[in-house]
């Protein structure tokens, strides 16, 4: 069997979450997403254009559940623009795990909780970068 053409890459992430609005607001508001659809009270898609979020209330009680994700990221154009969001964030009462840094391949991060507890990472990562 011949091996299929390359994917186009990751850009879906889908998330169970305890309080969907908590979570839509952090997406929304802080990180700057649109709402691309809203089937119900319950879900809700996500989009910066060239991906996609899914948040969808938990059908179960979430509190004693190990979380199998370790995090998402989003790809920032620059080193100072990944400070300013860890600033940002900051100022907007957002758990940080771990400050930003320079990792030994060049990219430089730091990572965040959402109101649900995933972990989210904000990164420059410059193969990623479009010149």
């Amino acid at each position: 069997m011949t091996k299929p053409k390359p994917t186009l890459g990751m850009h879906h992430v889908a998330l169970n979450v305890s309080d969907v609005k908590a979570c839509e607001h952090f997406y929304v508001d802080l990180i700057g997403m649109s709402i691309e659809w809203r089937p119900d009270p319950d879900n809700v898609y996500l989009t910066s254009g060239s991906d996609n979020v899914a948040i969808h209330k938990a059908a179960e009680d979430l509190t004693d559940k190990n979380q199998h994700l370790d995090h998402i990221g989003f790809i920032i154009e620059s080193i100072e623009q990944v400070n300013l969001w860890h600033d940002y964030l900051v100022e907007n009462g957002v758990t940080i795990k771990k400050p930003p840094r320079t990792h030994r391949d060049g990219a430089h991060s730091f990572y965040c909780y959402d109101p649900d507890g995933n972990l989210v990472q904000f990164i420059y990562h410059p193969p990623l970068v479009k010149a």
